[in-house]
Parts: structure tokens; C-alpha cells; sequence
């Protein structure tokens, strides 16, 4: 007899297939539902707010307006640094115009990012590799390090307010006399130094996880092949440990970006060290709407900017791991 081809179970897999998809929504719905009430509504209702006009006196009329329709003014408002006066003539803007402000707060706080990144970074893979080595104590001296980061930003930012007190612990040990939390250069100087403390053992304990997983023999096999401490630095250490360092300083810039606690403590909202999320908060307490433009001009700035390290850094990342997986 010929024998006869097996024939396909698909159909009768297909409802065991569609029924544990069901049973997938099912457990993933309240996660779902929870995030359009928390994320979505929020989001939603701040696009809405962000095209109304703020209640207020009409500088014009000296009357009460309750708001109405303000199309893409509140953007512009922000975003264009161009003046007019009552003739539509275009003038010098005066001092508080909201475009002025904003680029004025996106400067400091892309100065802030990349000063504390680079420092946090640097520090923190020193840290890291004194950390990775075999000596009596380490235990100790890794909880020791991660203490900064354990601190909660608003004690850190007091207490290094404190410090940077004209009569205090700074200007005692280095014998100077500096406003470090008035002045503008000095107070900006201050927060970085107090950002880098805070969090450089967040960097050290992200490059110490990756450092964790260059193999030991590859350092064995260099030094029989008399390589220096240097050259087995910049050459194994450095490429193997690229994909950690790098997600280290992609996570760290976005929340540097988003930057608030400190400069709003310490150095009580100076213009020098006012952030674009120092910059939202404060807009908020005089124009809900107008504050909610912001708000989603300052998402789109961050999400942009993520949006290039991932696809710059990560694809580095990816292609470096894949280097090393075809090296093995």
C-alpha cells in the first residue's frame, strides 16, 4: 500500500494558539489601562492645555480675559526670541521674554549634561577599576562608594549647600571668600561638583557590571605576550568594556537633562543655573498653559536627543558586542 503523507496539525493547534494569546491580553490589560490613566491622560490633556491662553490681564486692554483659543502662540512663545511692539514693529526683547528664557535654560542645562557626563564617566571608570581588583576590604570599600548615590538628591543638595556657604566648610579649606550659591559661574561650578558626588558611584557600579565580564584569561594571554599595563588597558579593557560604558553615559544623560533637585535647592533658581525643568516649574506656578507648551517642547528636546544617542551609541554598542562574539 502507498503510504499516505502525515498530514498537518495546524488547525488543531490553532486554538490552543489564539487561546493563550487571549489569556496574554488578558494579563497585560490592567498594566495597559493603568498606563493610559497615569501616562496617557496627563499627556493628552497637556497638548490640549498647551494651545488655550492663560487667563490673565490683557496688557493691552488693562481687562480680565478668561483664556480662549491661543493656536501655536504659547510655541512661539517660547521658541522665538523675536519681539514687536504696538506698531508690529519688531524691538529688542526685554528682560524675562519667554524665548530668551528657555534657550538661555536649554544652554545651562546641555552645559550641565555634558560637564557632569564627562566627569561622572572619567571618575567613575577609575572607580570602577579599583573596585574590580582582589584586595582585603573591597566589600567595604564598594558599600562605602555607593553611600552618595543612596542619599536622597534634596539632603544631598542641602548639605552641599551648607558647604558652599560663605562662611563655610569650602571657603574655610581653601581659604577664599566666594557667594558660591549667588554668584553666577561660582554656583554653577557648585552644582556640578555636588551632581558629580551624587552620582559617580551610579556610573562606577554600571562600568564595574561590565568589567565583571572580561574574561581573566585574555589579561593572562597579554601579559605572557608582554603587553603593559597601558596597552592591555587601551586594548582589551577599553573595546570589551565600550558597550557598558557606553549604556552608563546614554542613561545618564537623560537624566541630566532632566535635571531639577539641585540648581532649585541650592542655589535658589539664579538664572545661571536655571534648567529647562527648574524653567517648567517655575512657568507653572504663573500660566498652566503656557507651562504645559513648555512641557512638551521639553519632551520632544529630550526624546530627540535620546533618540540619537540610541541610535549613535547603541548601534555602537550592538556592533561592538558583535565583534567580540565573532573575536571568541
Amino acid at each position: 500500500m502507498k503510504s499516505q503523507a502525515p498530514q498537518s496539525n495546524s488547525p488543531k493547534r490553532r486554538g490552543p494558539v489564539l487561546g493563550l494569546t487571549a489569556r496574554a491580553w488578558l494579563f497585560v490589560a490592567p498594566v495597559l489601562l493603568a498606563l493610559v490613566v497615569v501616562v496617557g491622560y496627563p499627556v493628552v490633556r497637556a497638548v490640549i492645555m498647551s494651545f488655550q491662553k492663560d487667563a490673565g490681564i490683557d496688557k493691552s486692554t488693562g481687562m480680565f480675559v478668561e483664556g480662549g483659543s491661543a493656536g501655536f502662540g504659547n510655541y512661539t512663545h517660547w521658541l522665538l526670541q523675536q519681539c514687536t511692539n504696538s506698531l508690529g514693529e519688531t524691538v529688542s526683547c526685554p528682560t524675562g521674554n519667554g524665548g530668551s528664557e528657555f534657550w538661555a535654560a536649554v544652554g545651562v542645562t546641555f552645559f550641565f549634561a555634558v560637564v557632569t557626563v564627562s566627569l561622572e564617566a572619567t571618575i567613575g571608570l577609575g572607580m570602577a577599576m579599583i573596585m574590580g581588583k582582589t584586595f582585603k576590604g573591597r566589600a567595604l570599600l564598594r558599600a562605602a562608594v555607593l553611600i552618595p548615590w543612596a542619599i536622597p538628591t534634596a539632603v544631598t543638595a542641602r548639605l552641599w549647600e551648607f558647604m558652599f556657604q560663605y562662611d563655610g566648610v569650602v571657603n574655610r579649606v581653601f581659604g577664599t571668600h566666594i557667594v558660591w550659591t549667588v554668584e553666577g559661574w561660582p554656583a554653577r561650578f557648585a552644582v556640578i561638583i555636588a551632581d558629580v558626588w551624587k552620582t559617580t558611584p551610579f556610573m562606577a557600579l554600571l562600568i564595574l557590571a561590565g568589567l565583571q565580564v572580561i574574561p581573566e584569561d585574555v589579561y593572562e594571554a597579554a601579559k605572557v605576550d608582554g603587553a603593559s599595563a597601558w596597552q592591555r588597558f587601551w586594548n582589551i579593557t577599553m573595546p570589551l568594556l565600550k558597550p557598558a560604558l557606553l549604556v552608563a553615559v546614554l542613561f545618564r544623560t537623560m537624566d541630566a537633562l532632566r535635571l531639577y533637585d539641585l540648581p532649585a535647592i541650592m542655589t535658589q533658581d539664579l538664572g545661571a543655573t536655571r534648567t529647562i525643568s527648574t524653567l517648567v516649574v517655575q512657568q507653572s506656578r504663573s500660566g498652566a498653559n503656557s507651562a504645559s507648551a513648555l512641557s512638551i517642547i521639553t519632551f520632544l528636546l529630550i526624546f530627540a536627543v535620546a533618540f540619537v544617542l540610541v541610535k549613535g551609541l547603541g548601534a555602537n554598542a550592538v556592533r561592538t558586542q558583535e565583534a567580540q562574539r565573532e573575536a571568541h
